[in-house]
Protein backbone atom coordinates (compact mmCIF):
# COMPACT_ATOMS: atom_id res chain seq x y z
CA UNK A 1 0.00 0.00 0.00
CA UNK A 2 1.59 3.04 -1.41
CA UNK A 3 1.09 6.87 -0.35
CA UNK A 4 0.09 7.46 -4.09
CA UNK A 5 -2.61 4.78 -3.59
CA UNK A 6 -3.73 5.78 -0.49
CA UNK A 7 -4.53 9.75 -2.22
CA UNK A 8 -5.85 8.36 -5.74
CA UNK A 9 -8.71 6.62 -3.23
CA UNK A 10 -8.70 9.66 -1.11
CA UNK A 11 -9.58 11.76 -4.44
CA UNK A 12 -11.85 9.49 -5.87
CA UNK A 13 -13.90 9.45 -2.60
CA UNK A 14 -13.87 12.83 -2.40
CA UNK A 15 -15.82 13.20 -5.94
CA UNK A 16 -18.39 10.78 -4.84
CA UNK A 17 -19.22 13.10 -1.68
CA UNK A 18 -20.11 15.31 -4.05
CA UNK A 19 -22.70 13.48 -5.39
CA UNK A 20 -26.44 14.00 -5.21
CA UNK A 21 -27.12 11.03 -3.02
CA UNK A 22 -24.62 11.66 -0.85
CA UNK A 23 -25.01 15.07 -0.23
CA UNK A 24 -27.67 16.88 -2.47
CA UNK A 25 -30.53 14.34 -0.53
CA UNK A 26 -28.79 14.56 2.52
CA UNK A 27 -28.96 18.34 2.27
CA UNK A 28 -32.59 18.65 1.10
CA UNK A 29 -33.59 16.20 4.02
CA UNK A 30 -31.54 18.66 7.26
CA UNK A 31 -34.08 21.66 5.71
CA UNK A 32 -36.89 19.23 5.22
CA UNK A 33 -36.50 17.57 8.18
CA UNK A 34 -36.82 19.31 11.84
CA UNK A 35 -34.66 18.90 14.48
CA UNK A 36 -36.66 16.01 16.43
CA UNK A 37 -36.32 13.86 13.77
CA UNK A 38 -32.67 14.06 12.45
CA UNK A 39 -32.59 9.99 13.53
CA UNK A 40 -34.27 10.02 10.06
CA UNK A 41 -31.25 11.31 7.97
CA UNK A 42 -28.73 9.34 9.72
CA UNK A 43 -31.10 6.41 8.89
CA UNK A 44 -30.54 7.77 5.44
CA UNK A 45 -26.80 7.90 5.67
CA UNK A 46 -26.33 5.00 7.15
CA UNK A 47 -28.54 2.77 4.73
CA UNK A 48 -26.32 4.72 1.86
CA UNK A 49 -23.02 3.78 3.30
CA UNK A 50 -24.22 0.50 4.22
CA UNK A 51 -25.51 -0.60 0.52
CA UNK A 52 -22.09 1.20 -0.91
CA UNK A 53 -20.38 -0.94 1.37
CA UNK A 54 -22.02 -4.20 0.78
CA UNK A 55 -21.60 -3.43 -3.11
CA UNK A 56 -17.95 -2.80 -2.84
CA UNK A 57 -17.37 -5.97 -0.79
CA UNK A 58 -19.40 -8.30 -3.61
CA UNK A 59 -17.22 -6.18 -6.16
CA UNK A 60 -13.82 -6.68 -4.58
CA UNK A 61 -14.07 -10.69 -4.23
CA UNK A 62 -15.84 -10.85 -7.28
CA UNK A 63 -13.11 -8.46 -8.96
CA UNK A 64 -10.27 -10.88 -6.89
CA UNK A 65 -11.46 -14.40 -8.25
CA UNK A 66 -11.15 -12.78 -11.91
CA UNK A 67 -8.03 -11.29 -11.46
CA UNK A 68 -6.64 -14.48 -10.03
CA UNK A 69 -7.82 -16.13 -13.19
CA UNK A 70 -6.79 -13.52 -15.72
CA UNK A 71 -4.45 -10.89 -13.63
CA UNK A 72 -1.36 -11.47 -15.69
CA UNK A 73 -3.35 -10.41 -19.31
CA UNK A 74 -5.28 -7.83 -16.96
CA UNK A 75 -1.49 -6.41 -16.33
CA UNK A 76 0.05 -6.22 -20.21
CA UNK A 77 0.58 -3.39 -21.95
CA UNK A 78 -2.58 -4.10 -24.48
CA UNK A 79 -5.24 -3.86 -21.04
CA UNK A 80 -3.17 -1.11 -19.99
CA UNK A 81 -3.91 0.72 -23.66
CA UNK A 82 -7.54 -0.15 -23.21
CA UNK A 83 -7.89 1.43 -19.84
CA UNK A 84 -5.84 4.54 -21.50
CA UNK A 85 -8.38 4.58 -23.62
CA UNK A 86 -11.54 4.02 -21.59
CA UNK A 87 -10.07 7.04 -19.26
CA UNK A 88 -9.60 9.40 -22.50
CA UNK A 89 -13.25 8.20 -23.76
CA UNK A 90 -14.21 8.83 -20.28
CA UNK A 91 -12.95 12.10 -20.48
CA UNK A 92 -14.51 13.36 -23.46
CA UNK A 93 -17.80 11.59 -22.68
CA UNK A 94 -17.82 14.05 -19.55
CA UNK A 95 -18.84 17.01 -22.24
CA UNK A 96 -22.04 15.63 -22.61
CA UNK A 97 -22.88 16.10 -19.70
CA UNK A 98 -21.87 19.76 -19.59
CA UNK A 99 -25.12 21.98 -19.05
CA UNK A 100 -23.78 24.22 -21.80
CA UNK A 101 -23.72 21.36 -23.69
CA UNK A 102 -26.89 19.79 -23.38
CA UNK A 103 -28.56 23.65 -23.78
CA UNK A 104 -26.79 24.17 -27.11
CA UNK A 105 -28.80 20.87 -28.33
CA UNK A 106 -31.87 21.41 -27.03
CA UNK A 107 -31.74 19.09 -24.71
CA UNK A 108 -33.81 19.27 -21.19
CA UNK A 109 -31.99 19.84 -17.73
CA UNK A 110 -33.46 17.29 -15.14
CA UNK A 111 -34.03 17.78 -11.42
CA UNK A 112 -34.52 15.73 -8.77
CA UNK A 113 -36.58 16.63 -5.33
CA UNK A 114 -36.38 13.81 -2.69
CA UNK A 115 -39.40 13.02 -0.98
CA UNK A 116 -39.44 12.83 3.02
CA UNK A 117 -41.23 10.01 4.91
CA UNK A 118 -40.83 8.30 8.08
CA UNK A 119 -37.91 5.45 8.93
CA UNK A 120 -38.79 2.86 6.18
CA UNK A 121 -39.01 5.68 3.49
CA UNK A 122 -35.68 7.15 4.36
CA UNK A 123 -34.33 3.47 3.87
CA UNK A 124 -36.06 2.91 0.44
CA UNK A 125 -35.14 6.51 -0.21
CA UNK A 126 -31.57 5.42 0.18
CA UNK A 127 -31.44 1.98 -1.13
CA UNK A 128 -33.05 3.74 -4.21
CA UNK A 129 -30.43 6.43 -4.58
CA UNK A 130 -27.89 4.42 -4.18
CA UNK A 131 -29.30 1.53 -6.43
CA UNK A 132 -29.88 4.56 -8.94
CA UNK A 133 -26.27 5.93 -8.11
CA UNK A 134 -23.99 2.73 -7.94
CA UNK A 135 -23.88 2.06 -11.76
CA UNK A 136 -22.95 5.57 -12.92
CA UNK A 137 -20.54 6.36 -9.88
CA UNK A 138 -17.54 5.84 -11.75
CA UNK A 139 -14.82 7.22 -8.82
CA UNK A 140 -16.14 4.06 -6.62
CA UNK A 141 -16.10 1.77 -9.60
CA UNK A 142 -12.44 3.22 -10.49
CA UNK A 143 -11.68 2.57 -6.87
CA UNK A 144 -12.60 -1.08 -6.22
CA UNK A 145 -10.82 -1.44 -9.89
CA UNK A 146 -7.71 0.44 -8.10
CA UNK A 147 -7.77 -1.45 -5.17
CA UNK A 148 -7.99 -4.78 -7.13
CA UNK A 149 -5.55 -4.79 -9.61
CA UNK A 150 -3.34 -3.36 -6.22
CA UNK A 151 -3.72 -6.79 -5.22
CA UNK A 152 -4.37 -5.66 -1.44
CA UNK A 153 -5.28 -8.83 0.81
CA UNK A 154 -8.55 -8.61 2.51
CA UNK A 155 -7.26 -7.40 5.79
CA UNK A 156 -6.05 -4.15 3.41
CA UNK A 157 -8.98 -3.53 1.58
CA UNK A 158 -11.47 -3.85 3.79
CA UNK A 159 -10.69 -1.27 6.20
CA UNK A 160 -9.74 1.01 3.06
CA UNK A 161 -13.53 0.47 1.78
CA UNK A 162 -14.96 1.01 4.89
CA UNK A 163 -12.72 4.38 4.92
CA UNK A 164 -14.07 5.42 1.48
CA UNK A 165 -17.73 5.07 1.86
CA UNK A 166 -17.30 7.11 5.29
CA UNK A 167 -15.27 9.91 3.79
CA UNK A 168 -18.20 9.92 0.45
CA UNK A 169 -20.26 11.08 3.57
CA UNK A 170 -18.19 13.42 5.52
CA UNK A 171 -19.02 16.47 4.11
CA UNK A 172 -22.47 16.23 5.08
CA UNK A 173 -21.59 15.33 8.44
CA UNK A 174 -19.08 18.45 8.58
CA UNK A 175 -22.48 20.17 7.46
CA UNK A 176 -24.61 18.23 10.29
CA UNK A 177 -21.99 19.75 12.62
CA UNK A 178 -21.38 23.07 11.93
CA UNK A 179 -25.73 23.17 11.65
CA UNK A 180 -25.80 22.23 15.14
CA UNK A 181 -23.29 24.87 16.23
CA UNK A 182 -25.04 27.62 14.30
CA UNK A 183 -28.40 27.05 14.22
CA UNK A 184 -30.77 28.82 12.52
CA UNK A 185 -28.10 31.23 10.96
CA UNK A 186 -26.92 28.49 9.08
CA UNK A 187 -30.49 27.85 7.17
CA UNK A 188 -30.15 30.28 4.68
CA UNK A 189 -27.27 29.12 3.35
CA UNK A 190 -28.51 25.36 3.40
CA UNK A 191 -31.19 26.51 1.37
CA UNK A 192 -29.03 28.59 -1.31
CA UNK A 193 -26.41 24.93 -1.59
CA UNK A 194 -29.69 22.51 -1.71
CA UNK A 195 -30.48 24.83 -4.65
CA UNK A 196 -27.24 25.27 -6.62
CA UNK A 197 -26.47 21.58 -6.32
CA UNK A 198 -30.00 20.76 -7.93
CA UNK A 199 -29.48 23.36 -10.51
CA UNK A 200 -25.84 22.09 -11.46
CA UNK A 201 -26.53 18.14 -10.18
CA UNK A 202 -25.39 18.04 -14.52
CA UNK A 203 -22.41 20.06 -14.12
CA UNK A 204 -21.24 17.84 -11.15
CA UNK A 205 -21.48 14.32 -12.70
CA UNK A 206 -19.71 15.75 -16.15
CA UNK A 207 -16.72 17.13 -13.72
CA UNK A 208 -16.92 13.94 -11.54
CA UNK A 209 -16.91 11.64 -15.34
CA UNK A 210 -14.12 13.92 -16.39
CA UNK A 211 -12.07 13.82 -12.87
CA UNK A 212 -11.95 9.56 -12.97
CA UNK A 213 -11.07 9.56 -16.80
CA UNK A 214 -8.33 11.55 -16.05
CA UNK A 215 -7.16 9.76 -13.61
CA UNK A 216 -7.69 6.39 -14.81
CA UNK A 217 -5.82 7.42 -17.89
CA UNK A 218 -2.76 8.78 -16.23
CA UNK A 219 -2.40 5.15 -14.15
CA UNK A 220 -2.07 3.20 -17.18
CA UNK A 221 0.23 5.78 -18.48
CA UNK A 222 2.42 5.79 -15.69
CA UNK A 223 2.44 2.24 -15.67
CA UNK A 224 3.38 2.08 -19.39
CA UNK A 225 5.61 4.79 -18.94
CA UNK A 226 4.23 7.06 -21.44
CA UNK A 227 4.61 9.94 -18.58
CA UNK A 228 8.46 9.22 -18.45
CA UNK A 229 8.61 9.47 -22.37
CA UNK A 230 7.16 13.02 -22.18
CA UNK A 231 8.91 14.42 -19.41
CA UNK A 232 12.37 12.89 -20.98
CA UNK A 233 11.21 15.18 -24.49
CA UNK A 234 10.39 17.94 -22.85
Amino acid sequence: MTIALLLTLAGLALVDSTNFGTLGIPVYLMLALDRSRGTRLAIYLATVTGFYFLVGVALMLGLSAVMNAFGEALESRPALFVQLALGVGLFALSWRFDPKWRAKRGLPQRTFEPKVGGPRTMVLLGLTAAGLEVATMVPYLAAIGIMTTSGLPMAQWLPLLAAYVLVMILPVLVLIGVRALAGERLESKLERLRAWMTKNSASMVSWGIAIVGFLLARDAATRLGLLNIVIDTT
